[in-house]
């Protein structure tokens, strides 16, 4: 063999050499980047289970308004949302969920709608289970439900049967201990075009009303709310159905919204006379995540005056 030849072959085995270390370098980078992918796809699905969908928290508010008559000092409201069951809410978190709601002696207790996950086909021994812990639900003064979007007429029948009362486009006088009542509102949703926001504030249209009576309006969708304020006005909204968005960035931004939630999606609104509380819900629509957004109840203390 000339020595051009063993040049060659010199240069070939140390172009493989470089070929095969560039190859392997290339196989050991990918590998990590799966590593790391696993360990971030593990880690979300560790959080989306055991934290951002498990953890209930509780969201305590002061509401003061000089509308509120006295003897409504002190009053507390517990409204749930959104339960979803059968999204990653079953009999057990509705337990625990109970728990959490009667350990703070709520005197009013009002659900803005989608009990049952609209992909969930609830069988009728959890039906049961279903009505038996929501009719635990203790309160001093009521317990009331409008129906979201998803709701059918097992809604009807788990509430009807648990004690609720449905607000369909309809209202309530609420009386704590004096001839001075609050106003309950319900709308029905307006995605399902079940709305009607004459009949439910019709309160207003009768000869004998009080014009300045403190009111609380449940809606489902937050949207649902500039519609009511065109014509009619409540000091107090409670919405659901955007979960806050569901999924949030670190610096707070949210990815998506949903339609029914285009401008109220998120916790807490200000409009000047009316305050707006938008619920996270309980449960989880369809995709089942959540990120950065815990399940939630919302605990109010009514009072008549700034700091009582």
């Amino acid at each position: 063999m000339t020595r051009e030849e063993l040049n060659q072959k010199k240069q070939k085995k140390i172009l493989s050499e470089a070929r095969h270390k560039k190859e392997k370098k290339i196989f050991l980078f990918l590998i990590k980047i799966l590593i790391v992918l696993f360990i971030l796809g593990g880690g979300f699905y560790l959080l989306n289970k055991y934290i951002f969908t498990s953890q209930i928290v509780v969201k305590e508010e002061r509401i003061s308004n000089k509308k509120i008559p006295s003897s409504f000092n002190g009053i507390k409201i517990i409204q749930f949302s959104d339960l979803h069951y059968g999204s990653t809410i079953f009999i057990d978190e509705v337990k625990e969920l109970v728990k959490l709601i009667n350990v703070r002696n709520p005197d009013l207790v009002v659900f803005t709608g989608d009990l049952i996950d609209k992909n969930y086909n609830l069988k009728a021994d959890e039906q049961e289970l279903l009505i038996k812990q929501l009719a635990l639900i203790n309160s001093s003064i009521g317990k009331y439900a409008i129906a979201g979007e998803e709701d059918a007429d097992n809604f009807l029948t788990i509430f009807n049967q648990s004690g609720f009362t449905i607000l369909s486009n309809d209202y309530d006088l609420i009386y704590a201990g004096s001839n001075d009542p609050i106003l309950l509102v319900g709308v029905s949703s307006k995605l399902k075009q079940l709305d009607d926001i004459d009949k439910a504030f019709s309160y207003f249209k009768q000869e004998v009303y009080n014009a300045n009576i403190y009111t609380i309006a449940l809606v489902h969708e937050g949207d649902l709310i500039e519609e009511i304020n065109k014509e009619y006005k409540a000091d107090l909204f409670l919405a659901g159905h955007s979960h806050n968005n569901s999924i949030l960035y670190p610096w707070g931004e949210s990815p998506y919204k949903i339609e029914g939630a285009l401008k109220y999606s998120e916790e807490y609104y200000d409009l000047g006379d009316s305050k707006v509380y938008v619920s996270s819900g309980v449960g989880t629509n369809g995709n089942k995540i959540r990120f950065l957004t815990l399940p939630s109840i919302n605990f109010f203390r009514l009072s008549s005056k700034e700091g009582l």
